[in-house]
């Protein structure tokens, strides 16, 4: 553990109503402390996508709690929620999500145009985070003249262009070939040596690897990582049970 928490899951649950009702996650306890680089893995079914609705405030535990930054989020009315998710969180998904029709710096410094940044400032941004992802020569580029690691990086460019406390990655080399996908994994590990709190969501054991810690998701409860297994250095995460 590197710092104070980020996240913390406290025998949190998630239970959608159905008919019938479904239980997505039980009893999982976890935190994430500041500037750690923690990867989540699991089978198909075993509960991940859940797991991205609680930690990036999209969904509220239905028993426990989740904590953000100390903050109890159940006592949140969807508003606030909202808003500290759009102040805090960086969500970088499998599908990169450009606007077609929109360069590079464009697709960026979109992700500032309701946080009352003045529009050069925003314009100046989009241009240093590109820059900090290798992409300050394509800044003029539209997604159809982009790579696929490469619009994977604007994609990553937009979530830190806020400079948020957490950047969420759910499957982000999902889309790529082998060597984009390194790219793509060695810009993320440059972003957590540098400081940045990064949970990367995958069902790759080969990514998984890449974090300090690995959390496994077995049937909608979080198991210990493996000694010996990938991230095992740490023990922040522990089973709600035997799943």
């Amino acid at each position: 553990m590197t710092g104070a928490p980020v996240v913390e899951l406290r025998g949190a649950g998630l239970r959608y109503p159905g008919p019938p009702a479904v239980t997505a996650l039980s009893d999982c306890d976890l935190t994430v402390a500041r500037g750690e680089f923690l990867t989540v893995t699991g089978p198909s079914g075993s509960g991940k996508s859940s797991f991205l609705n609680l930690v990036g405030l999209l969904d509220v535990p239905t028993s426990g709690c989740c904590l953000f930054d100390g903050i109890d989020t159940r006592g949140l009315r969807d508003r606030e929620r909202a808003a500290l998710r759009g102040r805090r969180i960086g969500f970088v998904f499998q599908s990169f999500h450009l606007l077609p029709r929109r360069t590079a710096l464009e697709n960026v410094a979109l992700a500032l145009l309701y946080t009352g940044v003045p529009q050069r400032e925003r314009a100046a941004r989009a241009a240093r985070t590109l820059k900090r992802v290798g992409l300050g020569h394509r800044a003029g580029a539209t997604p159809a003249r982009l790579s696929g690691g490469e619009r994977q990086r604007v994609a990553i460019a937009r979530a830190l262009v806020g400079r948020p406390d957490l950047l969420l990655c759910d499957e982000p080399t999902g889309n790529l070939d082998s060597v984009s996908a390194g790219v793509v994994l060695e810009l993320l590990a440059e972003l957590h040596a540098d400081g940045m709190t990064v949970v990367l969501i995958t069902h790759d054991p080969a990514v998984a690897a890449r974090g300090t810690r690995t959390a496994v998701l077995r049937d909608g409860r979080l198991l210990p990582a493996e000694p010996g297994g990938p991230g095992s250095g740490g023990s922040g995460s522990r089973g709600g049970g035997t799943g």
